[in-house]
């Protein structure tokens, strides 16, 4: 395949379900529309085909991934319930994957949109820099910011106790709302 030869359609759909299966970790988009010659838009709509058709895929903060790739599943999975800042943000998630805990997603109940649920997909210090990092470069906000700072997390770890303990640091630090 030439570089400047874009491809098309199904193939390019077949071409993105592929490096994502292999790639066991998040592609972003641009990288996407790099391998395949087309815009950005353009991966958007794929994945979202590729979605529709039952492909398990999510959007991270860190790119698009193929969930069948990962890491067998943890065996501890909570839903829990935060309030901080902006500011406290990085805090509060360096707290949870320092006990060994990944941030699945963040949700929030909008008044007029009702339940809003994005996909974090931070394990480490490193994935949560980045998260952080995206966030102020594109001067996005948090979510939680519609609701005064009131948000839930689905957090997942190897065992119970790495979340039992990720869970009473967070009241410690004055994160958890109960």
């Amino acid at each position: 395949m030439s570089e400047s030869k874009k491809i098309l359609g199904e193939e390019r759909r077949s071409l993105l379900l592929e490096l994502l299966q292999k790639a066991g970790q998040p592609i972003t988009g641009g990288d996407l529309a790099t391998k395949a010659n087309v815009s950005r838009q353009v991966i958007v709509g794929d994945i979202t085909l590729l979605k529709a058709r039952g492909e398990p895929i999510i959007a991270t903060s860190q790119g698009y991934m193929y969930l069948a790739n990962n890491v067998p599943s943890p065996i501890a999975e909570r839903i829990i319930a935060c309030c901080h800042t902006p500011e406290r943000a990085e805090e509060e998630l360096c707290l949870l994957v320092d006990y060994g805990v990944t941030v699945k997603d963040v949700k929030i109940e909008h008044t007029v949109y009702g339940d809003l649920t994005a996909s974090i997909m931070v394990s480490s210090r490193k994935e949560v820099n980045q998260f952080i990092k995206k966030i102020k470069s594109t001067q996005a906000s948090f979510l939680s910011q519609l609701t005064d700072g009131y948000h839930i997390h689905t957090i997942s770890a190897p065992s119970e106790k790495n979340l039992d303990e990720a869970v009473e640091a967070l009241r410690e630090a004055g994160f958890l709302v109960e």
